[in-house]
């Protein structure tokens, strides 16, 4: 029965990433390309994880795990909130269907975690697929992860290339000043 359940959810859950996937995956090499696959990736490892999801809650990796999938819905709300506030999106991008709405944005951010990192969503994301990982090790949960995280990768890489194309010499400076995925570090 579970398993069942578990085709169903990864079916569904395809079907939902295909329709929000949509523009991006018309344009294979953007940043949206990438993410699809890096959330077809998380969504399986959720999906093979949840049978254990809350066995042996107080263990370290369940504890480290719940650390991880805080921060993964913090992040991105924390993000959005910047971009949404202190970039408002520009006509000049609006053409675009690899961008969602609030990607269109006209002027860089670099308050609040954007100071630091240029890409704090997609850390977000490697924080739920390594939260996720973390429920229940297996050689198959450990090439969801490792996938999702080189996939994750190569959307922030694209990310940048488009970046560069819209802010020019401004996201270079920009780049020059923060990390990538961790403070101080990446």
């Amino acid at each position: 029965m579970l398993a069942w359940f578990q085709i169903f959810l990864f079916v569904a859950g395809t079907a939902a990433l295909l329709y929000v996937s949509r523009g991006p995956l018309r344009q294979p090499g953007s940043h949206g390309f990438y993410r699809f696959f890096a959330w077809e990736c998380m969504l399986a490892l959720i999906i093979v994880n949840l049978p254990v999801w809350h066995v042996d809650p107080l263990s370290f990796t369940q504890l480290l795990s719940c650390v991880f999938l805080a921060l993964s819905i913090w992040l991105p709300i924390h993000a959005v909130k910047l971009l949404k506030a202190h970039s408002k999106p520009t006509e000049a991008r609006s053409d675009d269907p690899a961008l969602y709405g609030f990607e269109k944005t006209s002027s860089i951010v670099s308050t609040g975690a954007f100071r630091y990192i240029r890409h704090p969503m997609y850390t977000a994301l490697m924080l739920l697929a390594w939260g996720a990982f973390l429920k229940q090790f297996t050689w198959l949960t450990l090439a969801l992860v490792m996938a999702a995280t080189v996939l994750l990768f190569l959307t922030a890489l694209s990310d940048e290339k488009e970046c560069i194309a819209h802010f020019g010499d401004d996201y270079r400076e920009y780049m020059r000043c923060t990390r990538r995925f961790i403070p101080f570090v990446l």
